[in-house]
């Protein structure tokens, strides 16, 4: 893996936080991942599938 894949992903700053927000996804200034990709995975938003996934990783990254 390439060392500047973060880069390298195709992403728009705050747009997951724009559609959670729109969706009611947000809870004490968090988003609600798990929600927001059980509703991604039944509506077939693959965009958004990419965005939550992405979103999780760098959560793990963060916490080490």
């Amino acid at each position: 893996m390439s060392k500047r894949w973060i880069q390298k992903t195709k992403m728009k700053k705050g747009a997951l936080r724009k559609w959670a927000k729109e969706h009611h996804f947000i809870k004490n200034g968090k988003i609600d991942l798990t929600r927001a990709y059980q509703y991604a995975k039944k509506h077939h938003l693959t965009k958004e599938i990419r965005r939550i996934n992405l979103a999780k990783t760098l959560r793990r990254i963060r916490h080490k």
